[in-house]
């Protein structure tokens, strides 16, 4: 690896129209475009035009790979290739297509990994979920607080789902963020990445990042979240076409026919030993590392893939990692069994009332609404309770809905919402009702 502050800037482009301008807003604010290299892998339809790159061809900084859009086999795919042509450069950045820059975004993006290096972490790695912006009113709509990645959920296929969410104290922070988990949109670390953790080319879209967040974590990087602006992501998809969209995208898989989303989450279970599937895959360059184990991600992070379980301090209290464990905090988790016991399944029920249960003439009655969800034995599991504002809110529609979102051991069968006046005390019970889950 060359310590000259070159750059190694990663783009998988699929019919983008701002590509162009995603690379001009690049190099305008960078505070060395000469140390930018560009790798673009252009999957591009001839009609489109709009993502036409000929005024970058002869410049030396930029390599351009043009993928016609019928042959494009997907993100990751895509991302491999571009991975390919990394020359050595002292860091990488990965990015989307369709994104905007901070002012001096590459001053920022070293000085914080050369902070965390000088404080003994060998490998950072800064990653986020970046901040929006809208490109038909930029940059008046630009978000202007950074972002930091939070559990969402297990789905049903067994990736775990990210959402967005302010730094709780960025404007008093003074370093980066720990992250448990990884954005494929923005990511600023050590060029070695680019063939230490390459983008799995088998997989399609979904599992793509928490695959590579853990992967990143075996070979001994360490994740964390800017926390000061970067870039800014334009997440609406509005106006570019999707090449699921464009391709049936359908693959044999030991002699079966399937999509190439649900080839790639099958891949993605098998890669974390997830629901008792059979391992017959060697993964090779795109397995774990051997600097950490998958453990130790997992209770670094406070998931288990296994079980598909969180810990309480991941979800739902958003607390900065690493999460306490057996083995770092063991005051509080004595033995493996005391940790794995806080542990809970992530549930989401969903509750649907009709309007004429609970229409009254006058809201403000109200003070608070009882909702809880309920075990096979009709034990409350998870309980919230509404206050007036979102009360009103809900009978304002000619239906309530809403969810709860909590973790527990337990599966919640039932679920009631019990209103309660400010005059006369509890209402009219509304259930027990039968849950539905995926």
């Amino acid at each position: 690896m060359r310590f000259d502050g070159t750059i190694f800037i990663q783009i998988a482009s699929y019919r983008d129209p701002q590509l162009v301008p995603t690379i001009h807003d690049c190099l305008l604010n960078a505070n060395h475009p000469e140390n930018l290299r560009f790798a673009i892998a252009r999957q591009f339809r001839e009609e489109d035009n709009f993502d036409n790159l000929d005024e970058f061809r002869n410049d030396a900084r930029f390599k351009i790979i043009d993928i016609p859009w019928r042959e494009s086999k997907g993100v990751c795919w895509a991302r491999n290739r571009v991975q390919q042509e990394y020359d050595d450069e002292q860091y990488t950045f990965q990015i989307d297509s369709h994104m905007r820059f901070a002012k001096g975004w590459d001053t920022i993006a070293i000085d914080m990994i050369t902070m965390l290096q000088n404080k003994g972490y060998r490998k950072p790695l800064l990653t986020a979920y970046t901040s929006s912006f809208n490109p038909d009113n930029d940059p008046a709509e630009r978000q202007l607080d950074p972002w930091f990645m939070e559990f969402d959920r297990f789905i049903p296929e067994g990736a775990i789902f990210f959402l967005p969410a302010t730094i709780p104290d960025f404007k008093t922070r003074l370093e980066p963020m720990r992250a448990r988990f990884y954005s494929a949109h923005c990511t600023f670390t050590l060029g070695q990445f680019s063939t230490e953790v390459p983008h799995d080319p088998n997989y399609y879209f979904h599992g793509e990042e928490i695959s590579i967040a853990a992967r990143a974590y075996t070979w001994g990087y360490d994740l964390f979240h800017p926390h000061k602006i970067i870039a800014w992501h334009e997440y609406t998809r509005k106006g570019r076409p999707k090449q699921w969209d464009d391709s049936a995208n359908l693959v044999n898989v030991n002699g079966v026919t399937m999509s190439a989303n649900d080839s790639c989450h099958l891949r993605n279970r098998k890669l974390f030993g997830m629901d008792n599937i059979e391992q017959d895959v060697d993964f090779g360059n795109y397995g774990f590392g051997v600097e950490r184990t998958l453990e130790d991600y997992e209770l670094y992070a406070g998931v288990s893939f296994k079980t598909r379980t969180v810990h309480p301090y991941t979800w739902p209290q958003k607390l900065e990692p690493p999460t306490p464990n057996w083995k770092n905090n063991p005051d509080i988790y004595p033995t493996k069994e005391s940790y794995e016991k806080d542990m809970g399944r992530n549930w989401c029920v969903d509750i649907w009332i009709s309007g004429s249960d609970v229409k009254v003439p006058d809201p403000s009655i109200y003070d608070f609404w009882y909702v809880g969800a309920h075990d096979e034995n009709g034990d409350e599991i998870y309980r919230e309770d509404l206050p007036l504002y979102r009360i009103e809110e809900e009978l304002a529609k000619s239906n309530c809905s809403f969810f709860l979102k909590f973790c527990s051991n337990k599966r919640p069968v039932s679920w009631t919402v019990w209103p309660h006046r400010t005059d006369t005390g509890w209402c009219e019970k509304i259930g027990p009702t039968t849950v539905k889950l995926p």
